[in-house]
């Protein structure tokens, strides 16, 4: 049976817990995967005034072959899909559903861009990639307010805005990039299959499959391999 207060010592009201300033939480739900979209980064700053918030992303880091390709994101305020997730975690029919539904959205404004074989084997993949994330903001038809990188790094460019570890698990505007830059990829590596059609482009899109090995050793790295990556760059290779 709970104990009654007495009456010389009055109970005390318990303490009310601060609640985070508004600047903190976006800090928030950037540390915390299981608050995935339920705080709604994108919601969180506008309110502190950048109305325009830019989720980036970028697709093809791990292949073998082709370009590392882009997409910055700026959805509308309450925009909402069912299927709308971190693009690896999606079938490709349902990928492709989300891909049209944010293309033909008029009130989502998107940029696609990429970094060649060539930017890849001079620059590296990190810096590639970063200069593929640059291009894609730089090419949305507005200047964002603040941009939401997935992952560790930012690209260099004087608009306000944090690197996200995993962010499109966590953000629905990176989320939202990272499926536009897969479809985007996976189009034109299917396009470069039609001009190396012994390599199956069109199959594994570039990344380091059996079938993709066994190709490579058969015939050798094609123009659109990366010299700078093992095995494409193994002494035993000769590139047409």
């Amino acid at each position: 049976m709970a104990r009654e207060a007495s009456a010389t010592t009055p109970r005390q009201a318990p303490k009310r817990k601060a609640r985070p300033r508004l600047s903190s939480q976006a800090d928030l739900l950037a540390a915390n995967p299981s608050e995935r979209f339920s705080l709604q980064m994108e919601r969180v700053l506008r309110l502190q005034g950048f109305l325009l918030v830019a989720g980036i992303d970028e697709a093809g880091r791990g292949p073998l072959a082709g370009p590392v390709v882009a997409a910055a994101v700026i959805l509308p305020e309450g925009f909402e899909h069912p299927w709308l997730n971190d693009s690896k975690v999606l079938t490709a029919e349902r990928r492709a559903e989300v891909a049209q539904v944010l293309r033909q959205h008029p009130e989502v404004l998107f940029a696609i861009a990429e970094a060649t074989v060539e930017e890849i084997d001079t620059h590296n993949i990190l810096q590639a990639s970063l200069l593929a994330m640059r291009r894609a903001i730089l090419a949305l038809a507005k200047t964002p307010d603040y941009v939401l990188i997935d992952g560790r790094d930012c690209p260099k460019i004087n608009i306000p805005g944090r690197p996200v570890v995993k962010g499109d698990a966590k953000v629905a505007s990176i989320a939202a990039a990272s499926i536009l830059a897969k479809e985007a990829r996976d189009a034109t590596m299917v396009g470069w299959a039609q001009a190396h059609p012994q390599y199956g482009f069109e199959i594994h899109k570039g990344y380091a499959t059996e079938i993709h090995l066994q190709a490579l050793a058969a015939h050798g790295p094609c123009p659109i391999h990366r010299r700078s990556f093992a095995p494409v760059r193994s002494p035993d290779l000769t590139f047409f």
